[in-house]
């Protein structure tokens, strides 16, 4: 019997056509990809499967959870079955977590609220789920709150929670997105034990491929709130017939036109450079240690070229990058730009025109009160004066957009559109150098590869250098010249991209390129 069918399940909301005609069955012990771009409907899915649906919803057909129809529960029955029967991971753990509660207290909270037992009986349980999850009490006391771990660690915790009464299904939305390589392998290895232990289905939704095709028992592709093709997971690449299939396996190994590497002339180099931050006193009277994030760290960025800058999180990426950019003070070292060193003072202001920077997530990088034409001007104060319209519409055309753009404001525009405006900002004051700070990851497949395309545009048309630093080794194999992969605050291995990512050197690059997940050989 299927743990999970869905049967022609339709949603509206205030009237808007969500979903339309959704069918698929999940089996005990069975992971099902659901893959889509945003938008498609993927997470409506797994909301109408909770129950978890906004006002002026209206849904139709039918959803079987374990055997019981859950459409037209009553919500006191529906709090019965979530966490006990069914359990849900989010995309991003720290707003999944309660940061006021440490990670015993929202583990036996789950415990106690469905086994009606005493607090410490659901600590003691508590404990048991979390080494369940890799997070062993020896080494993770209860009484640490989620800002004291690691992205990964905080994702083992929400599956801890998850899966705290052994439910039959666990929907896993989008749970490795924001994770590096090796965290996300841990992560998805973690689910498909999980799964094989407790004999639980598992609907394991993401936009990304190659994560589900060496994982998933079956696939379905969902569009514009329809599932356009269902198939085995394993050989979903060799008997997909629909042209939306067809082009997101296309997107996923896009490789994007680029000219040759740039010129010898160094545009960027650092030398011998080193960051370090105090750490939390545990008396009042104690010298604070101080932990080294970047570690004697030199490299050069050649005029024209793309530069990838790997490595897990927490290895220090951020750190040097808020350092070249001028926001980090040195402990020691040099940050030249095209020859002139880096002060960290205002007199740095020529310099830093010639360097701007996209960050990951362009939302939270804009002010939602101000139009487009004022955000995308931000950076003329480095040049001492306002930007003409015709500059502003100048860098929306090069980014693809309308110059009509300019009167809308952030929230109107699309995940891929925000990202244009973006790079349209970085690039309005034609800077030599654009550090792109994990630009492309949250990116739908498909945007992802128009985005690679127009950066791969821009650098020819504008002779622009990159510094592309990513989690997401694929991405920077297609889009670099060079490589440098970091760990722990040093540079362990340097090289053409390609070299080293076919005869790496370190084993630690070996293992980040192990972990990578890869499509199927289509």
């Amino acid at each position: 019997m299927s743990v999970l069918q869905i049967e022609n399940l339709s949603l509206a909301i205030h009237g808007a056509r969500i979903l339309r005609h959704i069918s698929l069955s999940i089996g005990p012990g069975e992971i099902h990809g659901l893959i889509g771009e945003s938008g498609s409907g993927k997470s409506m899915t797994a909301l109408a499967v909770m129950q978890l649906l906004p006002e002026g919803a209206e849904a139709s057909g039918a959803v079987s959870l374990a055997g019981q129809s859950v459409v037209t529960l009553r919500d006191a029955d529906m709090c019965t079955l979530r966490g006990a029967t069914v359990g849900m991971v989010f995309q991003e753990p720290m707003t999944a977590l309660n940061p006021l509660l440490n990670i015993g207290q929202q583990v036996a909270e789950v415990i106690a609220l469905h086994d009606n037992l005493s607090r410490s009986k659901a600590f003691v349980r508590a404990a048991e789920v979390l080494e369940r999850c890799e997070l062993p009490r020896d080494q993770f006391p209860l009484t640490r709150y989620p800002h004291e771990l690691s992205g990964g660690q905080r994702q083992r915790v929400v599956i801890a929670m998850a899966i705290a009464m052994k439910p039959k299904l666990l929907i896993a939305d989008e749970p490795t997105t924001a994770l590096d390589v090796t965290t996300q392998a841990e992560i998805l290895k973690l689910i498909k034990r999980l799964a094989d232990e407790d004999e639980m289905a598992v609907l394991l939704i993401t936009h990304d491929l190659a994560v589900v095709t060496g994982l998933a028992d079956d696939i379905s592709i969902m569009r514009n709130g329809e599932i356009v093709e269902q198939g085995k997971g394993a050989m979903l690449h060799r008997t997909m017939t629909h042209p939306y299939t067809k082009a997101l396996f296309s997107a996923s190994g896009h490789q994007p036109e680029r000219a040759q590497a740039g010129q010898d002339r160094a545009l960027l180099s650092v030398e011998n450079v080193t960051c370090s931050y105090a750490l939390p006193r545990k008396t009042l009277l104690q010298v604070p240690e101080r932990f080294i994030a970047v570690n004697d760290v030199s490299f050069e960025l050649h005029q024209g070229e793309s530069l990838g800058l790997v490595g897990e999180s927490g290895c220090g990426k951020s750190t040097l990058t808020r350092a070249i950019l001028g926001l980090e003070p040195l402990q020691s070292g040099t940050v030249r730009l095209d020859g002139a060193e880096m002060t960290g003072t205002a007199d740095d202001l020529a310099l830093r025109r010639k360097m701007q920077v996209v960050f990951q997530d362009p939302y939270s990088s804009f002010n939602p009160r101000h139009k487009v034409d004022r955000l995308i001007a931000e950076p003329f104060h480095l040049l001492g004066r306002t930007a003409r319209m015709d500059e502003i519409d100048e860098a929306l055309v090069s980014v693809g957009l309308s110059p009509t753009d300019k009167e809308k404001y952030i929230h109107e525009f699309s995940g891929g559109q925000r990202q244009r405006i973006a790079i349209a900002r970085a690039l309005i004051i034609r800077p030599e150098l654009i550090i792109l700070d994990e630009a492309v990851t949250a990116l739908d497949v498909s945007i992802r590869a128009q985005i690679l395309d127009l950066l791969a545009d821009l650098s020819e048309q504008f002779s622009l250098s990159y510094l592309f630093i990513s989690h997401d080794l694929s991405v920077v194999r297609r889009v670099t010249d060079r490589v440098l992969v970091m760990r722990a605050g040093r540079i362990v291995e340097t090289g053409e991209t390609e070299q080293v990512f076919t005869n790496p050197q370190n084993p630690y690059t070996r293992k980040l390129i192990a972990a990578v997940p890869q499509l199927s050989d289509a």
